[in-house]
């Protein structure tokens, strides 16, 4: 279980929220709705270690989430272009977090020959499969998805969340779907939907 356990999250000097808590079990989508500006990506990335939080627990199991080696709450950007070296092949992206199992390269369905390409010569949706594919590849048990297919088309879309919500069911992993899109939570949640905006402090 992933828990945010009355959470005090700010940015600068302004609180974004005060006494925050949720709960993410494993193989479940839950969704976080809610408008620009609400503070869905800072909550993500707080869950994921990305950013600091000024009260309260983030908890996995129960015990606060280790320090050391690969962080098991990985985050997926909604521009994944920004977190890859362009001067990189994407095999070398790839393998920058190891190895990925060939059954996870067929759920994404990677092509080979985006290996010898460099990350700006993918489309948005190839990219973002790479993106989650170098998540996974650590053995997370538990991914933020924020925004992830708000800019792709929606047969992109609609295969990238297909494979997530296999995986999901298959390999026990929580997701946090981040987006202010609320009919594509209800297509996809199956923990319910949290929104915000209205709550924050």
């Amino acid at each position: 279980m992933l828990e945010a356990r009355s959470v005090t999250i700010g940015v600068a000097r302004r609180d974004l929220f005060r006494d925050l808590s949720l709960r993410l079990a494993p193989g479940k989508i839950m969704g976080l709705c809610g408008p620009s500006g609400s503070g869905k990506t800072t909550l993500g990335r707080v869950l994921a270690g990305l950013h600091p939080h000024r009260a309260g627990q983030i908890l996995l199991d129960g015990l606060p989430i280790p320090r050391k080696g690969a962080h098991p709450v990985q985050y997926l950007a909604q521009a994944p272009l920004a977190t890859m070296n362009p001067r990189w092949r994407v095999a070398r992206v790839l393998a920058e977090a190891g190895c990925p199992e060939p059954d996870l390269v067929a759920a994404m369905s990677i092509d080979p020959d985006w290996l010898e390409r460099f990350p700006h010569e993918l489309s948005g949706g190839q990219l973002q499969r790479v993106s989650i594919l170098r998540a996974l590849t650590v053995r997370p048990r538990y991914l933020i998805a924020d925004e992830i297919t708000a800019p792709l088309d929606p047969i992109s879309q609609a295969r990238i969340w297909k494979a997530l919500t296999d995986l999901a069911a298959s390999h026990g992993i929580g997701i946090l779907a981040i987006s202010h899109d609320a009919a594509l939570l209800g297509r996809i949640v199956t923990s319910g939907i949290e929104a915000i905006g209205a709550r924050p402090a």
